[in-house]
């Protein structure tokens, strides 16, 4: 069995899918996995705001189009980046052990927290949750909008002179970057910057009838991390959020139990709604649609 697999061809993209073909020949060593590169229009297009550019699927369009015409069997994506509907003739299989998922503050000069940041400081963040929340604690810093891998967003950062730079600690972790920069690499608590729904997660995306594959996959999934992507991705489906508004959600698994919390604000910033919600574990997309429902008539 050889199975095609589609990747963007970013560094962390790459690490990601490396990762992915490594566990897969682990537990079945008579499966090979060639590796294929798909540009995405959100690679493409550098010098545009995600929000403007689009919703989520930028970064993933043009790797369903090659999974549903035969050119790749698997797409491995960072699930933060999935649309909340599914591409009909298309499914997700095994979801695995979820790495970090929280944002980091990767700070400048030589600063180590977010309070020694300066009255009016910099910071460098593409996307709206991130900067609404941070605004909450810090309503004096100046946001600074950035796009680009995460190489590129830590150089520019350098180059611009940024106070401050927010991105993904998962990706930190898995390129090895978070404790090997020469700057402080600061994780932000969930109860501060609450993340978007399944960061950190990846999605094994294959076609809806490609039963063998699933079951190949199967050895890689993590039922903490299913139940927590399905009430967060619950969440996003029930806002209809995307770049455009600031929206996340985290799952808190305390044994059968599940606490989602959730934040969802407007385009413009007049109002930014936190609220949270329990139930149980294997009600975990209910949980989701029912915070998300709350949230949006900004009931308490």
């Amino acid at each position: 069995m050889i199975i095609k697999v589609g990747s963007r061809g970013s560094n962390l993209a790459m690490t990601q899918t490396k990762w992915v073909m490594a566990e897969i020949k682990k537990h079945h060593p008579e499966v090979d996995c060639s590796l294929h590169i798909i540009k995405t229009t959100g690679d493409r297009i550098q010098d545009v705001s995600l929000d403007k550019l689009g919703e989520k699927g930028v970064f993933v369009k043009e790797i369903e189009e090659a999974l549903l015409d035969g050119r790749i069997d698997l797409a491995v994506h960072s699930m933060k980046d999935m649309p909340g509907q599914t591409t009909p003739g298309l499914r997700f299989s095994a979801v695995p052990k979820r790495e970090d998922p929280r944002d980091g503050l990767v700070l400048n000069f030589g600063r180590k927290s977010l309070e020694e940041l300066p009255l009016g400081a910099r910071v460098a963040t593409g996307s709206k949750r991130r900067g609404a929340q941070l605004l909450i604690h810090r309503p004096d810093l100046q946001l600074e909008p950035i796009r680009g891998n995460v190489e590129t967003r830590i150089r520019k950062m350098k180059e611009q002179g940024f106070d401050a730079l927010v991105l993904a600690m998962a990706g930190l972790n898995r390129l090895g970057l978070a404790g090997d920069l020469e700057h402080v690499v600061l994780p932000l608590d969930v109860h501060l910057v609450i993340p978007s729904p399944a960061q950190g997660i990846l999605g094994l995306q294959i076609r809806d009838e490609d039963y063998k594959l699933h079951e190949v996959l199967m050895c890689l999934e993590e039922k903490t991390a299913r139940i927590q992507m399905e009430a967060e991705r619950a969440f996003l489906v029930g806002t209809n959020g995307g770049c455009h508004i600031p929206m996340g959600a985290y799952c808190h698994l305390e044994g059968d139990r599940i606490r989602l919390e959730g934040v969802f604000g407007d385009v413009k910033g007049t109002y930014l709604n936190r609220m949270e919600m329990e139930g149980t574990a294997k009600d975990a997309k209910m949980v989701g649609l029912a915070l998300a429902k709350q949230i949006k008539g900004g009931t308490a």
